[in-house]
């Protein structure tokens, strides 16, 4: 987004984004047919794959501790034995919490019926992985399958859904001064702007991290960041709760017995090893993989460049098409790229195939995905953010301030009410090539 400024405003050029004017069978014809098969075995190993991973960093860390003393090891200080043990399990929690986020994962493919041909064992596995960490399985199966339906969808979407100029009590808008699409804005709606929402780096850090580490079980609990239209207080807990159906209570009520029987599990954990050795081996690793969990998502579907829509606009396949496949850790470089996709199954790296079909099998998803970007690069449409990292989340964070509350296709406008992107449009029949790009302004 380049940016021209006069004496009296701040005029960008607009990245242009391609609203797909697809069918679902456009897409899933794009897909080759075996990447729908599901095979529970083929699934299981994965599971078994995580938990000795998993099992053999903890066998480490408990052989490498003891040998963290001067009969072992020479240091200079004695302060520096203590120090080399707390980084040692940090590298712990941290490994341990990525890989736990795999075990996620699967759970979230069991909610999808992704994980075998059986709805039976389906939920069976999905209840007992995701309790274990700390998940109401169906409560949040079932909210997830509304977001998959209607993903960017203003007031239908479930999570991660933009706050509006109103909203947030900003000024109103002003045509005169500022353009609805964000390309040219007055200074001193900017200055206004800017004055009600803040953009200073420790704001936009602390935000951040709020987010990072409160943020999943402030959702499930509050409905924070969830859809507004809900009442206050919307909760995964209520078998009563807006977001389900009468019939659904009973599966809501298994969820929370699987989630008291996790909390049990902590505190006899903690009578039996103590609350210090508990919160080292599980809890942190737990913090971990909540952080992981927010900060994927997050960066799925929150971006300067995808759209979100009011009814008139939305289709499946818009939906579907409004997130991003990015490269977990890779900001790091090749190798933490190559470890973030293998620990967490990819499911950074292949999220638009997840949502066009999620059914779809991690081990299958590489390959859809492959194929459904060369399809979706025939009609000038490229899902693929920047790597997914802390640096990027800061950015996006600061970037996503806000859209406007008019508008059946908005973008997100930074703390200076500048959008970095405008919605373009196909004629699948207007050119040699079959594909025109049309700008809506125009």
């Amino acid at each position: 987004m380049s940016t021209k400024s006069s004496s009296a405003r701040t005029t960008v050029e607009q990245q242009p984004f391609v609203i797909p004017d697809l069918t679902v069978k456009d897409l899933l014809s794009a897909i080759p047919a075996h990447c729908h098969k599901r095979s529970a075995f083929r699934s299981s190993l994965y599971i078994l794959m995580d938990v000795v991973i998993i099992g053999g960093f903890y066998k480490l860390t408990r052989f490498l501790d003891p040998l963290i003393a001067p009969e072992y090891v020479e240091l200079p200080h004695p302060y520096l034995y203590p120090a080399a043990r707390f980084a040692l399990w940090a590298l712990y929690s941290f490994f341990v919490g990525l890989f736990a986020t795999g075990l996620w994962v699967i759970a979230h493919e069991c909610g999808h019926q992704a994980f075998s041909e059986s709805k039976t064992v389906n939920n069976a596995v999905g209840w007992v992985l995701h309790s274990a960490l700390g998940v109401p399985y169906h409560a949040w199966r079932i909210t997830h399958a509304k977001h998959h339906a209607s993903t960017g969808h203003m007031t239908q979407d479930q999570v991660f859904v933009p706050k509006t100029r109103s909203e947030l009590g900003l000024p109103p808008f002003d045509p005169s001064k500022e353009d609805l699409a964000g390309s040219s804005v007055s200074e001193e709606v900017q200055r206004e702007l800017w004055e009600a929402l803040g953009d200073s780096p420790i704001g936009a850090i602390y935000g951040s991290l709020r987010y990072l580490i409160g943020g999943w079980p402030a959702y499930l609990i509050w409905n924070a960041s969830g859809q507004s239209r809900y009442p206050k207080d919307t909760s995964h807990f209520s078998p009563s709760a807006v977001m389900f159906r009468p019939d659904q209570r009973g599966q809501i009520i298994i969820s929370n017995v699987g989630i008291m029987l996790w909390m049990a599990g902590i505190v006899m954990a903690i009578s039996q090893w103590g609350f210090f050795e508990v919160f080292r081996v599980y809890l942190i690793p737990y913090l971990w993989v909540n952080h992981w969990l927010v900060l994927i998502t997050f960066l799925q579907h929150t971006d300067p460049i995808l759209p979100h829509y009011r009814a008139s606009e939305f289709t499946f396949p818009r939906g579907a098409l409004s997130t991003l496949d990015r490269s977990l850790l890779g900001d790091l470089g090749s190798f933490m790229g190559w470890l973030g996709a293998f620990a967490t199954h990819g499911i950074s790296e292949t999220h638009v195939a997840h949502h066009v079909c999620s059914k779809i099998p991690h081990y299958h998803a590489w390959e859809a995905s492959d194929a459904l970007r060369k399809r979706l690069a025939q009609h000038g449409i490229k899902l693929e953010g920047r790597p997914g990292g802390w640096a990027e989340v800061y950015r996006v964070f600061k970037e996503c301030k806000f859209v406007e509350d008019e508008g059946d296709i908005v973008f997100y406008k930074n703390a200076y009410g500048l959008a970095a992107t405008k919605p373009v449009f196909t004629d699948n029949t207007a050119s040699d090539s079959g594909i025109e790009i049309m700008d809506k302004d125009a």
